[in-house]
């Protein structure tokens, strides 16, 4: 019998190892369970980017950060049943930012409370660097030149570097949770991609500096082009981690900045925003013109109300797309 005993402890180790995701969790909070939680990582489209109400702390004000953290976030905004909502998201993260400093952040807060949900939007400003493409087409449009042939000729090699960068970095999200003691199955994890943030059908009288700024060619091949194969590769990227994955891609149809015309008021997206003080301050001139074509709060309202859709599925895949009400709606794929 002496002989038995060690033998069978080792077979039922075995066992743990092979069907457990972390057959001994790191202790948690006794009171975990009772506490569930809906995280968001990720850059500006969920930190909340342009919608303003910005958290203390994240808007320049000490240390640099300017991860504009807003109160008026899609996350924070969204129809789910959890006990409390963080937001760790950063605007301007990018996948190496995403792992070594949104992280610990959720391990902390999978060891605290019981999630239920985590939300991601990445890749944008890893190598495709989807702002400064705007940017170059800003500046194309005051040199009066184009931006596409500069950009378009190096986009989908750009987009295919990003994906490595967004599989690793949503394997290390899964491995955190795993971590902390959750099975893959026991929490949904969200990968969202990004909205054309302008439309080629604007007035002409916007296309300037008190508008868009930007060609209407080259606003042709973000909505057509660049934006859907960015959103196509992250699709294929959260497939791998077995994640869901929401479409943003047509998210802001009829509602770009500059598509209402003489009036800003059903638009979802900033217009070219420039923080006029901020220009007089040597901390703060790098960031005068962040909130420039970023969802406003209406957008991450409608955003919200997309994801609350989403997260009450089943559906594997879904999209946002405008309804005939003008508001945005959810449609899936089984």
């Amino acid at each position: 019998m002496r002989r038995v005993l060690p033998l069978m402890v080792i077979v039922v180790l075995a066992i743990l190892l092979v069907v457990s995701d972390h057959p001994f969790p790191p202790p948690s909070d006794a009171d975990r369970e009772s506490r569930t939680a809906v995280v968001a990582l990720g850059d500006s489209t969920l930190s909340g980017e342009g919608a303003g109400s910005y958290e203390p702390g994240t808007n320049g004000e000490e240390g640099g950060n300017w991860c504009h953290r807003s109160s008026e976030a899609s996350i924070m905004k969204a129809r789910f049943e959890a006990d409390e909502r963080f937001n760790l998201a950063c605007s301007g993260a990018n996948s190496d930012r995403l792992r070594t400093e949104q992280l610990p952040s959720l391990r902390k807060i999978a060891g605290s409370h019981r999630v239920v949900a985590l939300v991601v939007a990445i890749g944008a400003n890893d190598d495709p660097k989807f702002a400064d493409v705007l940017n170059t087409c800003v500046q194309a449009w005051g040199a009066r030149n184009d931006c596409t042939s500069r950009v378009a000729p190096e986009w989908t090699k750009r987009v295919a570097k990003m994906v490595p960068k967004v599989e690793n970095t949503l394997h290390a999200i899964r491995q955190t949770m795993r971590d902390s003691g959750y099975l893959d199955s026991s929490y949904q994890l969200v990968v969202q991609s990004y909205a054309a943030p302008v439309a080629p059908d604007m007035a002409k009288s916007l296309q300037n500096l008190s508008g868009c700024p930007l060609r209407t060619a080259d606003l042709r091949w973000v909505v057509d082009e660049g934006v859907p194969e960015l959103s196509n590769s992250l699709r294929a990227a959260a497939a791998k981690v077995n994640a869901r994955f929401l479409d943003l891609a047509r998210a802001g149809e009829g509602h770009e900045a500059c598509a209402g015309g003489s009036s800003s008021d059903e638009e979802w997206f900033t217009r070219l925003a420039v923080d006029w003080d901020g220009l007089k301050d040597d901390r703060r001139s790098a960031h005068a013109l962040q909130e420039s074509f970023h969802p406003n709060a209406r957008g991450h309202q409608q955003f919200a109300n997309c994801l609350s859709e989403f997260l009450a599925a089943g559906a594997r895949d879904g999209a946002c797309v405008p309804k005939l009400d003008g508001t945005l709606g959810l449609t899936t794929e089984s």
